[in-house]
């Protein structure tokens, strides 16, 4: 009594997520097309696989030692698969990348060019979110983080700058009006610009000088959410609102540009650039192993 592939997939694809619509955006099939392909695969092996609710979708016992068998079967045949593609003369296929937008902001416009232009049969697939993200459930190949957020089971190579700072910086005119910090103790006592993670974490703000280092926990007028938002909290810093902290070379051509101006630079603290990472897989996809190839042999 077998059952399709597709079927099959499906299944997997919903199992692992838990959940039909976020099986879908990962897969980049229907939610009405994976239903439709698990009551089929229900019907055929005349037993339930999944326990539906409003909430949430889980596997039943049976669904779960299903799951249990099917994953690394479907590993081991995307490989199988995979093995034609080292045959061709150039690597073809999708390459899903999951990424923070300072990544997407900062690093992929100066490697992106380059490799598409190298592997024109390869279409990348770019994720934009914050936070900790389990690649393989998300359906990604690979992703891009700092060191702080990696998963212990991956293999993580640098990718981008190896050093980066977080900058301080506000309109002049807002400094006119308020003044110019001397400390970072000093911010709150200012209007400053946040951010706020998916989760609802709000970062502090880091500085360093020599030995000294400080956390500061400033408030202000605006919360932007991290990723999406950051753009706007740039605008209003320049509408001249309030003090922003901000990776530097994201603020650079601000500071240029002259409507930015750096506040407390001497405090700005460097941090380790981020890492590429991906599940350490004895066959790398032909994609993901072009583009590891390629950062591997950008100068660092």
């Amino acid at each position: 009594m077998a059952a399709p592939l597709s079927d099959l997939a499906a299944f997997l694809a919903v199992a692992k997520v838990g959940g039909f619509r976020e099986a879908a955006r990962a897969s980049g099939v229907s939610a009405s097309s994976l239903s439709g392909a698990m009551r089929r695969l229900e019907a055929r092996m005349g037993v339930r696989l999944l326990h539906r609710s409003t909430r949430s979708v889980m596997p039943t016992e049976a669904g779960a030692r299903l799951l249990e068998r099917l994953e690394p079967a479907f590993v081991e045949l995307e490989a199988a698969l995979d093995v034609v593609n080292g045959y061709r003369d150039r690597p073809v296929g999708t390459l899903r990348l999951n990424v923070p937008a300072s990544a997407a902001r900062l690093v992929l416009p100066g490697l992106l060019p380059a490799f598409l232009a190298a592997y024109p049969d390869i279409v990348l697939d770019v994720v934009v979110e914050e936070g900790f993200v389990d690649i393989l459930a998300a359906g990604c190949d690979a992703g891009i983080r700092y060191e702080e957020r990696l998963a212990q089971d991956m293999i993580a190579i640098p990718i981008g700058p190896r050093w980066q700072r977080m900058a301080t910086a506000a309109a002049p005119a807002y400094l006119d009006a308020r003044g110019r910090p001397s400390h970072p103790h000093d911010l709150l006592n200012h209007a400053c610009l946040r951010g706020r993670f998916a989760s609802g974490a709000m970062p502090d703000w880091e500085f360093q000088c020599g030995s000294e280092l400080v956390t500061v926990e400033p408030s202000g007028p605006l919360i932007v959410r991290v990723s999406g938002g950051v753009d706007l909290a740039v605008d209003i810093a320049i509408a001249g609102c309030g003090i922003i902290h901000l990776f530097e070379d994201w603020l650079r051509p601000h500071f240029e540009s002259g409507v930015l101006e750096p506040v407390l630079a001497p405090w700005w603290r460097p941090f380790t650039g981020p890492f590429l990472y991906y599940p350490g897989r004895r066959h790398l996809p032909a994609p993901l192993r072009a583009f590891v190839d390629f950062v591997k042999s950008q100068p660092t």
